[in-house]
């Protein structure tokens, strides 16, 4: 056990649900918080605890987060009955870890037999850590492979029509609107002799071509449309400036 780590907090939980179902009170995890600390030399601080509270978020539990602050504030040791009390998620009690390793905290959760304090521990968080940025990562591609094939197919993939394009009688596909490519076409061009986005707007507005809405256009909507077409352009370098995507 490092030296720095020899006064701990303990954080307990139980839902109304969960108190009933598992059987696993608030004095039972108390007493699995205390024991521990006698048997391992750790000074218990204080106990803190969320009576009745869902364990789906950290964010919300009071408790919790008084228990992370006094852990990261004096460099004590979380000491938790389980993790399941501590958090429902990976993600959740990763986090957590993270934030009081950052702040030279430990962490140990009694039932999985986790304690960062020592190298095994650490290792074990680490692996796990690697493993939910893998997940994430892999989600997030998928992610970008279903929306490129969506704008393959000239789909919506959000709730925001594109200038330039209206939505198909069939509520998904995407069609050309003639008059707004038109308006694309002559920003590019006004773009590309190096007017301004407020001149560019103007001159819109003395050929007819108008925004979606109102009748002025707004420098930011008309530079929007400009980094929207260069990336469309960016990622199909074969096709032309008016490509909206």
């Amino acid at each position: 056990m490092a030296e720095r780590a020899t006064q701990a907090i303990g954080y307990v939980r139980v839902s109304t649900e969960a108190q009933a179902a598992e059987g696993v009170s608030l004095d039972a995890q108390r007493a699995k918080v205390a024991g521990y600390c006698g048997l391992h030399g750790l000074a218990l601080a204080h106990i803190y605890a969320d009576e009745g509270l869902s364990g789906k978020r950290a964010d919300n539990r009071p408790g919790l987060q008084q228990a992370i602050d006094d852990a990261c504030r004096f460099k004590r040791v979380l000491v938790v009955y389980s993790l399941s009390r501590l958090a429902r998620s990976t993600r959740d009690a990763i986090d957590i870890a993270e934030q009081l390793a950052e702040s030279g905290a430990d962490l140990v959760s009694i039932t999985e037999k986790i304690d960062t304090t020592t190298s095994m521990g650490r290792f074990f968080f680490t692996t796990v850590a690697a493993l939910a940025q893998l997940e994430r990562d892999q989600i997030s591609e998928r992610t970008r492979m279903a929306l490129a094939h969506k704008r393959s197919r000239s789909e919506r993939i959000s709730g925001i029509i594109p200038y330039g394009y209206r939505l198909a009688d069939d509520g998904v596909a995407l069609v050309v609107a003639p008059e707004e490519q038109r308006a694309i076409g002559q920003i590019c061009s006004l773009r590309q002799e190096g007017l301004s986005t407020r001149e560019i707007g103007r001159q819109l507005n003395l050929l007819g071509l108008y925004p979606r809405q109102g009748w002025d256009w707004h420098p930011k909507v008309v530079m929007d449309i400009c980094r929207r077409v260069r990336a469309a352009a960016g990622a199909h370098p074969d096709r032309e400036t008016n490509l909206t995507g």
